[in-house]
């Protein structure tokens, strides 16, 4: 059964788990493309064709980096007051101390843990440019997030950002309480590329028997190849377009590499027995089919999944708390499923 849900998203329900309506229970499209941006999202994107800045793929790595970090929060919401922000290190498999922030919504001692991977193609973005959604996560949710600086490509090709996440995952659930933390209460999350290293790692979390209680997934990567009808429908998108999404994997993992299931998990053989997932889809997204593909392979395997798809918005949207409410609805509904799976009151 399909139905128009809260929040402008699209759901289909049945056996107790919420997929999206593009798809139905004998994966056949229900709901067609509308291939229109609402109309805040389209200023958003006008705004940016009319700013004309060099676009990030025709930069270098580093460059890149500094136009992100200059530029990524600029629609985001302010900085929300909490009570307990500290910086800190996690270590690396190979030493590497890797800088990690912790946002705490109270003083309470014992509070759950979502670890959040930012995104930004593995090449760009850290704990700064995601820093306010991280605070609205935490304050709307009640849990503490920690916020991990992996190495970035192509300074670090595959699979290091992996191996730091997985680092990070170890680290928590073993040193969680030195933080004031209940490392027994762990989720991970993460937003596009971030998305795709949360997904990772719960495989690899079901694999060493480490208990994730939730994956929270925005628009995540899942896929070894850009070859989905979304990645030639929305090529063009002024958010993050085809070719940026080839930079940036062009700097982060080899051709023949890309069928690795670290980088690709919808190729991963057996999802039985990962953390139950909440994901977060943008409809004009390039990536919103693997997406779709993803949550249905982990449907069939028996995971419990509930995904909303946010209409008329792009990749990246859930950064845009200033200018659209599908950002606040979005921030809200993942916060929601980290407090009810945690009991968080």
């Amino acid at each position: 059964m399909s139905f128009f849900g809260p929040d402008n998203t699209i759901r289909s329900c049945y056996q107790n788990t919420c997929v999206s309506g593009l798809i139905n229970k004998d994966n056949k499209q229900v709901v067609s493309r509308a291939h229109k941006l609402t109309p805040a999202m389209q200023r958003i994107a006008d705004q940016m064709k009319r700013a004309g800045h060099k676009p990030m793929y025709e930069l270098s790595p580093q460059q890149a980096r500094e136009y992100y970090e200059r530029n990524a929060s600029i629609l985001d919401l302010p900085a929300a007051s909490l009570p307990r922000v500290e910086n800190f290190y996690i270590p690396s498999t190979d030493g590497e101390l890797l800088p990690a922030r912790l946002y705490a919504p109270s003083e309470e001692k014992g509070l759950p843990i979502l670890l959040f991977f930012h995104g930004g193609g593995f090449t760009v973005g850290s704990i700064d440019t995601h820093d306010s959604l991280c605070r609205q996560l935490a304050l709307l949710s009640g849990v503490a997030v920690v916020s991990l600086d992996y190495r970035l490509a192509p300074e670090y090709k595959f699979p290091v950002a992996v191996d730091d996440a997985w680092a990070a995952c170890q680290w928590l659930n073993q040193n969680g309480q030195t933080l004031g933390l209940d490392n027994s209460r762990l989720a991970i999350g993460g937003d596009s590329a971030g998305g795709t290293l949360a997904a990772v790692c719960a495989i690899m979390a079901r694999d060493a028997q480490l208990p994730v209680a939730l994956q929270v997934l925005f628009y995540p990567g899942t896929t070894a190849h850009q070859d989905t009808e979304s990645h030639t429908v929305y090529a063009d998108n002024a958010i993050i377009p085809e070719v940026l999404i080839t930079w940036f994997f062009h700097q982060y993992i080899e051709d023949g590499e890309r069928e690795d299931w670290r980088f690709a998990p919808l190729l991963c053989d057996d999802l039985q027995g990962v953390a139950p997932a909440w994901m977060g889809l943008a409809e004009c997204d390039p990536l919103v089919d693997e997406g779709v593909a993803y949550a249905d392979r982990l449907r069939f395997a028996g995971v419990p999944v509930e995904l909303e798809l946010y209409k008329g918005v792009t990749h990246e949207f859930a950064k845009f708390g200033q200018a659209i409410p599908e950002a606040l609805a979005a921030q809200k509904a993942a916060a929601q499923a980290l407090a009810q799976v945690f009991g968080v009151v």
